[in-house]
């Protein structure tokens, strides 16, 4: 019998799961080489090449493209020869396999806990409730009856009022019958985990009655949408959220833009309004370290550095990439680093590492004409501003009014550690920037 080694996938970021298999570079038969590319994985985060770790012939590809699989199962068999099938599945009897993970990227297979199949309930165990039975049948328990008011917290009902349920269709576990938090969450992770085919779960009544209405379109939450709703959710329910907005005069920004523009030192740099609002974010933090922390519950940790986060659309979603040290690099330096995190976002290259470890985030609402919003704060942070549209507006200068370029500059606050005059302070420093950039050079 050939010896085969099996390739297991990885956890090439902190805590990763599960990944989808998007493309096989190689096919059975193939002779691959120590560190030639396999396969693109797409994780929560980013997508990634994985190289391989062994030299041999592909014997099996285990998973097929298009297909999510745990971390730590084993996606591909390499051996000395190629008389295995593809899509087999898993390892034969007779083979003696070297089960591996990527060297260096991550826990071993042992190591990785796994979150439950469907179908893995197993004989003689006792599912006492109603979401336990649901998670071993892989179906939503039954909504309550009609007719009687649904008890929920204020915050839970908003929650819910965003993501678009209906409590009544959520089995209430409170201690006065109420729905919760918990209840809510586990709710639409069944949901989001459902497949959206026939059969399957839809979110209200007239969704259902849709089954084959050519005019509706199913589109599966994996990836990054999927980590952002998580994401979300959680942050929306554990840091109580305060906003404030500022109106701002950002007609010498602009000016000293243009300026930028036309300076033979930012040549070939892509230079706009948001390098200066970075800068502003970065220096209005040093004054105000607290609104660059996170909170534990046990403690809060402050940090005195910036990884700045930039807030990008991109075609596989939003993701939150952040400048390592942004507080070191000059204007034409983090001018630079704006330019290759955008462009790495758009590629779609962004890497795992890149959005992790983030200080404070920036959301630039107003590259989509919108003049402002309440941002969710990212996971682990207790900050973040919304960048509005900057247009003319009637403005009041020295007992006129004049046309003047302005802008609304939105905050979101985590509560438990920023209070209000601590925002009011940072977001009135950042707002000063943007009116006077000057003020930088001090």
């Amino acid at each position: 019998m050939s010896t085969l080694n099996y390739f297991n996938l990885p956890d090439v970021g902190e805590g990763l799961t599960e990944a989808e298999i998007v493309a096989w570079k190689v096919k059975v038969g193939d002779v691959v080489a120590v560190n030639e590319v396999l396969v693109e994985i797409e994780t929560a985060k980013s997508i990634v090449e994985l190289p391989s770790p062994y030299a041999g012939v592909v014997a099996q590809l285990m998973v097929a493209a298009g297909e999510t699989t745990d971390v730590g199962t084993p996606i591909i068999a390499i051996g000395q020869d190629a008389g295995a099938d593809s899509f087999k599945g898993g390892p034969s009897a007779g083979d003696e396999p070297e089960m591996k993970p990527l060297v260096g990227s991550g826990p071993k297979a042992d190591a990785v806990k796994r979150r439950p199949r469907r179908g893995q309930g197993g004989a003689g165990v006792e599912h006492s409730t109603p979401e336990a039975k649901a998670l071993v049948t892989g179906s939503l328990p039954q909504a309550k009856p009609a007719g009687n008011r649904v008890l929920a917290k204020p915050p839970v009902r908003k929650a819910a009022k965003d993501l678009g349920i209906d409590l009544s269709d959520v089995v209430a576990t409170g201690q006065r019958g109420e729905v919760t938090k918990k209840d809510l969450l586990s709710y639409q992770d069944r949901r989001t985990d459902e497949p959206k085919e026939a059969g399957g779960f839809y979110s209200n009544a007239s969704a259902g009655s849709a089954t084959g209405d050519p005019r509706i379109e199913r589109i599966k939450v994996k990836g990054v949408r999927k980590a952002t709703a998580k994401a979300m959710v959680e942050s929306a329910f554990s840091a109580p959220h305060v906003s404030i907005f500022v109106d701002v005069d950002a007609s010498r920004t602009m000016e000293f833009v243009k300026r930028l523009k036309e300076s033979r030192d930012f040549e070939g740099i892509k230079v706009s309004p948001l390098l200066i609002l970075a800068k502003a974010v970065i220096w209005a933090a040093a004054r105000n370290p607290s609104v660059n922390a996170t909170w534990t519950g046990d403690e809060i940790i402050v940090k005195h550095f910036m990884n700045l986060g930039i807030a990008a659309a991109t075609p596989r979603g939003l993701m939150v990439p952040n400048i390592k040290d942004a507080q070191e690099l000059s204007l034409k330096g983090l001018a630079l680093a704006l330019n290759e995190l955008a462009m790495t976002a758009r590629a779609g290259k962004t890497q795992p590492a890149d959005m992790q470890g983030g200080s404070l985030t920036i959301t630039n609402i107003g590259a989509l004409g919108i003049d402002t919003g309440t941002p969710i704060i990212n996971p682990g942070e207790v900050a973040i501003v919304a960048f509005g549209t900057i247009k003319q507006k009637p403005w009041v200068v020295n007992g006129e009014v004049v046309p003047r370029w302005v802008t609304t500059l939105g905050g979101s606050f985590d509560h438990r550690v920023v209070d209000g005059d601590l925002s009011a302070r940072f977001m009135a420093d950042v707002a000063a920037i943007m009116e006077e950039p000057a003020l930088l050079l001090d």
